[in-house]
C-alpha cells in the first residue's frame, strides 16, 4: 500500500487558485477524500482506485461536470507527491508540490 496519510498539494488553475487536501485510507480498497479549502460547494468523489508501482490511478466525478469521468493518478516518492487530473474541457490539472502533512 502506497501513499497512505494526509497530503496536500497546490492547484493554480483559471478556475481555482489553492490548496487541495487529499486523505487516502485502505481499508481492504483504496479509499480518497478531496478536501479544497478554498472552495465551498464543490463536492469530489474518487472511485475505481488502483495501485501501480508507486502510482495510485482512479476515477473523479463531481457535480459539476455531470456525468463526465476524470482520470487521476498521483505518484508518490516519501512523503512528496505529483498528480494530475485531466479534466473534460479543461485539460491537464496538476497537483503540484504534494507533501505529506499527517
Amino acid at each position: 500500500m502506497i501513499g497512505l496519510g494526509t497530503w496536500k498539494f497546490a492547484v493554480d488553475t483559471v478556475f481555482y487558485n489553492g490548496a487541495a487536501i487529499l486523505t487516502i485510507t485502505h481499508d481492504g480498497e483504496y479509499a480518497i477524500k478531496v478536501e479544497l479549502p478554498d472552495m465551498t460547494g464543490m463536492a469530489i468523489a474518487v472511485g475505481d482506485i488502483t495501485e501501480d508501482g508507486d502510482t495510485l490511478n482512479g476515477t473523479a466525478t463531481t457535480d459539476m461536470l455531470k456525468g463526465k469521468d476524470i482520470p487521476c493518478s498521483i505518484t508518490f516518492d516519501g512523503d512528496e507527491a505529483e498528480g494530475v487530473m485531466k479534466v473534460p474541457f479543461i485539460g491537464k490539472l496538476k497537483l503540484k508540490s504534494g507533501k505529506k502533512i499527517g
